[in-house]
């Protein structure tokens, strides 16, 4: 029905910048909010930053000021422009979308996941 595609991961030096997007495609109708989560082995899935269809954005204090989501309505499209990156960042990034279909059904999708390696 509805999958994500996410792009974007890789590795990077500390202080380095990488760009994750996140296309979503199938049977929508509208997409209320998108988010990138990270889980780093060991741990659990942490909510990075969310995006509303408003534009309203949250962020884990943790990224605060290094991290910027964004999204493009009209591609049904999310991004996640990361900078001044540092090696606790390193992970794998979901993202996750919460979609109305075109049945009017409200569904929430993840994608598979890309790493995200901080490391010299």
């Amino acid at each position: 029905q509805v999958q994500l595609a996410e792009s974007g991961g890789g590795l990077v030096q500390p202080g380095g910048s990488l760009r994750l997007s996140c296309a979503a495609s199938g049977s929508i109708f509208s997409i209320n909010s998108m988010g990138w989560y990270r889980q780093a082995p060991g741990e659990q899935r942490e909510l990075v930053a969310r995006i509303t269809s408003g534009g309203s954005t949250n962020y884990v204090d943790s990224v605060k000021g290094r991290f910027t989501i964004s999204r493009d309505n009209a591609k049904n499209t999310v991004y996640l422009q990361m900078n001044s990156l540092k090696p606790e960042d390193t992970a794998v990034y979901y993202c996750k979308a919460v979609v109305i279909l075109s049945t009017r059904a409200t569904t929430v999708h993840w994608g598979r996941g890309t790493q995200v390696t901080v490391s010299s």
